[in-house]
């Protein structure tokens, strides 16, 4: 295997320290799938150099410019506080021309506005909960006719970030008090979906024009209260 200079993108309070750590380390938690990333590089044989990020690019730059990546690992989730800016950093990277993991700008846009994403696979006549979109700011007097219970989310953020068991809302007094949360706390419009009981099942595929499938992961909720709603909350 070719030895590769890979550039690994991190939030600035998510570098990893240097050296062997305690799994069982309750900081550990807070960068442990960073610490994994750079210590399976070094496995493999590659040089690596964390740079953290949060709403300046020039660490990204200086390095390319000095250090010549041939790769960059890319673990941001943000750029400048800002889940929907995650894209600009791999613009940026494409810009520069430095190969990245990872989807593209356009797939990342695509993929982070819950809306859009299942407009485009109810025309390609993919199924979709029904829902409808909050925009900040304007939550109406007279609410769309919706079909309950509903859960409530972000419409950008990703890992269940703002979920919680109150996202679950069976009637309009819930519903506009978890979009009013959700304008608040994330700054970002809410989306609420009609909720559909079943499994929790999860799919990652990689690569491109050659793609794997990995095996399926099922999230279950064997220690969940009898009667509850089976959501995937943030606490999970």
């Amino acid at each position: 295997m070719k030895r590769l200079r890979v550039m690994m993108l991190v939030h600035p309070s998510l570098i990893p320290p240097e050296g062997p750590m305690d799994p069982n380390d309750p900081q550990m938690q807070a960068f442990e799938t960073e610490y994994d990333v750079r210590n399976a590089l070094v496995d493999l044989g590659h040089d690596v150099r964390v740079v953290g990020v949060y709403d300046d690019l020039a660490p990204a730059r200086r390095t390319i410019e000095e250090w010549r990546p041939h790769i960059a690992f890319n673990l941001l989730e943000e750029f400048a506080g800002h889940a929907e800016f995650d894209y600009y950093v791999v613009s940026y990277l494409r810009m520069m021309g430095v190969p990245f993991t990872g989807c593209k700008p356009r797939g990342l846009v695509l993929a982070r506005d819950k809306a859009l994403s299942k407009k485009i696979l109810k025309y390609h006549h993919i199924r979709v909960p029904d829902f409808v979109v909050f925009p900040r700011g304007r939550l109406r007097r007279r609410l769309p006719a919706v079909t309950y219970p509903m859960i409530v989310k972000s419409l950008i953020e990703q890992g269940s970030v703002g979920i919680a068991r109150a996202s679950y809302v069976e009637n309009e007094v819930q519903l506009r008090e978890r979009v009013a949360l959700i304008h608040q706390r994330f700054d970002s419009d809410a989306i609420a979906e009609h909720y559909i009981d079943g499994r929790e099942l999860y799919v990652t595929v990689i690569g491109n024009t050659r793609l794997e499938v990995f095996p399926i992961r099922e999230l279950t909720f064997n220690k969940l209260e009898e009667g509850m709603p089976r959501v995937a909350t943030y606490k999970v």
